[in-house]
């Protein structure tokens, strides 16, 4: 099954008209996406959109053979003029299948938001799955019975579309994730190439055709990741967001609770109300047991209220004790921590802070966990297939 992308943008397109963002100005030639339209095999046409014909022209193509055109979700604004070789655009009801004279069969998916999911099987058992912008699928129950070969969907604006995929098996590791219905929200240029990579899914140009069933191209995705930043740079979003696409995490936060500070308890809950509802919390610092055992992906925030506790287990903090034992127990749990990144088998994203680059510290206390916070992210960050520096809520990568 062939399947050609005569556009991948959001339905307004990229840029939007008139819009002065900077995500809008900055899509221009390559970056630049019309609105999402998919052409399978010549016959099925998933999309009405401005300018189809020349897109497929464009790309090698023609819509003389189309014999079936399928909308996916409303389409506001003009009325867009009907080719006078393509049939009238319409829809299949949720759940009923639909089979073209090409041999290919149609199989509307249900939506938790206004728009239909077509499911396609070709003659020869290849099979993908498009999803309308803004939308993941309804009333997944049970297993799939096979992965499907390729998906389409709004990975960034609905990654937990991705996720109830993986939960039920129908987004296997063989299956190619492809990001379309790409809107101003997206990071421009290599921002959005590791977003997506980060969620096994990448992003293709317009007039993009792909072969359904070939081996896929599959981004590989990190195991070990280092995300570092200064307070409120936007590191611990930019954590959370290379697992949005996965169905369950074990989100690890080292800072507990502190009694009596409303302003603790306020940043815990916002925290809090922005991961996904199925994300599961885990108040501790016994950080090594969890890197040590099998299961779902691991985000730990952070690392540097893990190390607050470590100075305090070992009373790190006074200087007659650190002289006599307490710098050598603390860097041994410090080096038990590491063991442990180095030897997780499974997906891990950490998270610190850079404390290193500000005003020095004004007592012998706070020099201290200067110091050993910058040896633990050096240590920790050397284990790391990937390491990112956040500022101003922007990534850069510094490894990977």
């Amino acid at each position: 099954m062939e399947l050609t992308l005569l556009g991948t943008g959001a339905p307004d397109g990229l840029p939007r008209p008139s819009c002065p963002c900077a995500a809008c100005a900055t899509a221009r030639g390559p970056w630049a996406r019309a609105a999402t339209a998919l052409l399978v095999d010549d016959a099925l046409l998933l999309d009405l959109t401005p300018g189809a014909v020349f897109a497929a022209a464009r790309a090698g193509h023609s819509l003389g053979a189309v014999r079936q055109v399928l909308l996916t979700h409303p389409h506001d604004g003009p009325a867009v003029e009907l080719p006078p070789t393509l049939p009238p655009a319409g829809r299949v009801p949720d759940g009923q299948v639909l089979t073209l004279i090409s041999g290919h069969r149609v199989r509307a998916v249900p939506m938790d938001a206004p728009g239909t999911g077509y499911e396609v099987g070709s003659p020869d058992g290849e099979r993908l799955l498009y999803l309308p912008p803004g939308a993941a699928p309804a009333g997944l129950d049970g297993r799939a019975e096979h992965p499907y070969d390729l998906v389409l969907c709004d990975v960034v604006g609905r990654p937990d579309a991705v996720a109830r995929l993986r939960s039920v098996g129908a987004v296997g590791p063989a299956t190619e994730v492809i990001a379309v219905h790409l809107d101003h929200d997206a990071p421009p240029g290599p921002a959005l190439d590791r977003l997506l990579a980060a969620a096994g899914a990448r992003a293709v140009p317009d007039g993009t055709t792909l072969v359904v069933g070939e081996y896929p191209v599959v981004p590989d995705v990190p195991r070990r990741v280092l995300v570092t930043g200064g307070a409120r740079s936007g590191k611990s979003l930019e954590a959370e967001r290379r697992l949005e696409t996965f169905p369950e995490v074990v989100y690890v936060a080292t800072g507990g609770r502190r009694e009596g500070d409303p302003e603790w308890a306020a940043r815990v809950a916002l925290h809090r109300e922005r991961r996904p509802g199925a994300w599961r919390t885990e108040e501790t610092c016994e950080v090594a047991e969890l890197l040590g055992a099998e299961g779902p992906p691991l985000l730990v925030d952070c690392l540097s209220l893990w190390l607050t506790d470590a100075m305090d287990r070992v009373g790190a903090w006074e200087d007659a004790r650190w002289r006599e034992g307490g710098q050598e127990a603390l860097r041994a749990r410090a080096r038990e921590l590491v063991a442990a990144v180095r030897g997780a088998r499974r997906q891990v994203v950490l998270v610190t802070n850079e404390v290193g680059a500000g005003v020095v510290p004004a007592t012998a206390a706070g020099r201290r966990f200067r110091d050993e916070l910058g040896r633990l992210n050096a240590a920790v960050a050397a284990e790391c297939e990937e390491v990112l520096l956040v500022v101003a809520g922007q990534a850069v990568v510094v490894r990977g």
